[in-house]
C-alpha cells in the first residue's frame, strides 16, 4: 500500500518514520525547503522506543502527479483548506483519506470535498516536537494511533492499511467507533490545552498551586458534560485515565498549544476550545472554566495578530 503523508512535522514525521522503518511504502508531501532538507539529511527520530534515521521519499506540491492508496493528513486544523488543495492530485477513486487533525469539525469539510466513502476518522495520541535541525523528538512513551470508518460499510482498503499500521512499531487500534474516540480526545485536549495555556505551566506545576487541582478537575468535568450533552459521553474508565494524567503531581505534560503560544505561533484554540464552547451552548451546559481558558487564548491571538 502506497501511503502519502502530508507534512513531516512532529506527528506526520514520527508515524511516517515508523511506518517506513517497518518496510512501509511512505512518501512525504512537504514544502520545498523541507523537501530539500530531508533529501540532504534524511529524517531523524529520537525516541525511548528506539531512534531512527531514514532516507524517505519526498515530493512537493508541484511534483505530485499520481494517486496514492492512502493519504495521512497531519496538518494543523487552520491549514485544512490548503492541505486539501495540496493532496487533491493524489486522491484517486479508491484512495483513503486519514486525518489526524485535532477536533471533530474537519470531518464534514473533508467529506464535502472527497466523499464519505473515502474519508476515515483518526486520532493521534503522542507528545512529540520538531527540533531546530528538522528532526523529531518523541517526548514520552505515548505513541498511539487509532483509525476507523465513520459509518456504514468500511472500505475494503481499510483492512490492508490496518495491517500496515499494526506492524509499524507504535500502538495501533482499529476502532469500531472512531467518532467516540475523537470526542474522547477533544475532551482530554481541551482540558490539557485550556489548563496549561491559561496557567503557562505543566500539569505537575499546576498541581502545586493553590487552586490548580480544583481548576483542572472542574475543567475536565465541564468538557465531559459537554460531550455527554452532545451524545458522546465518555466512559467512567476513560475519564479515570484522563483524571489521573491531568492531576499527576510529577507530570511534565503540556499541550503542544502552549508551545505554540510560547513561540508566538497561531493556535488551534478556535477548533478545540471554541468548538467545545459552541457545543456547550448547544447543549445548555455551563462551562465557566472553559470560557475563561478560551478567553485567554482569544486575547493571545488578538495580540499576536495586532
Amino acid at each position: 500500500m502506497r501511503i502519502l503523508i502530508l507534512g513531516a512535522g512532529a506527528i506526520g514525521g514520527y508515524f511516517g518514520a515508523r511506518i517506513h522503518a517497518a518496510g512501509g511504502d511512505v512518501t512525504f508531501l512537504v514544502r520545498p525547503a523541507r523537501a530539500a532538507q530531508m533529501r540532504r539529511q534524511g529524517l531523524h527520530v529520537s525516541s525511548a522506543f528506539g531512534d531512527l534515521q531514514i532516507a524517505p521519499a519526498v515530493v512537493t506540491r508541484d511534483e505530485l502527479a499520481e494517486a496514492f492508496d492512502a493519504i495521512i493528513l497531519s496538518c494543523k486544523a487552520f491549514d485544512l483548506d490548503s492541505a486539501m488543495e495540496a493532496i487533491a492530485p493524489a486522491v484517486g477513486e479508491r484512495t483513503l483519506v486519514v486525518p489526524l487533525l485535532n477536533g471533530v469539525r474537519h470531518i464534514d469539510t473533508l467529506i464535502a470535498r472527497f466523499g464519505g466513502e473515502r474519508v476515515l476518522g483518526g486520532v493521534a495520541l503522542i507528545s512529540a516536537g520538531l527540533e531546530s535541525d528538522g528532526g523529531i523528538r518523541h517526548l514520552n512513551k505515548l505513541h498511539g494511533l487509532t483509525i476507523g470508518a465513520l459509518g456504514g460499510t468500511p472500505p475494503p482498503e481499510l483492512e490492508t492499511l490496518s495491517k500496515v499500521l499494526a506492524g509499524a512499531g507504535f500502538d495501533f487500534v482499529l476502532s469500531g467507533d472512531i467518532v467516540q474516540a475523537m470526542w474522547d480526545k477533544i475532551v482530554f485536549l481541551a482540558t490539557l490545552a485550556g489548563a496549561t495555556c491559561l496557567m503557562r505551566a505543566s500539569v505537575g506545576t499546576i498541581m502545586m498551586t493553590l487552586e490548580g487541582e480544583s481548576y483542572v478537575s472542574g475543567l475536565l468535568g465541564e468538557c465531559a458534560a459537554i460531550a455527554e450533552a452532545n451524545g458522546h459521553g465518555l466512559s467512567e474508565a476513560q475519564l479515570a485515565v484522563y483524571r489521573n494524567m491531568l492531576t499527576n503531581r510529577t507530570s511534565p505534560l503540556v499541550a503542544s498549544m502552549l508551545r505554540d503560544v510560547e513561540t508566538g505561533r497561531p493556535t488551534e484554540a478556535g477548533h478545540i476550545l471554541g468548538d467545545m464552547i459552541n457545543w456547550a451552548n448547544a447543549g445548555k451546559v455551563p462551562a465557566p472554566r472553559l470560557g475563561l481558558a478560551y478567553s485567554h487564548l482569544q486575547a493571545y491571538e488578538r495580540r499576536r495578530e495586532a
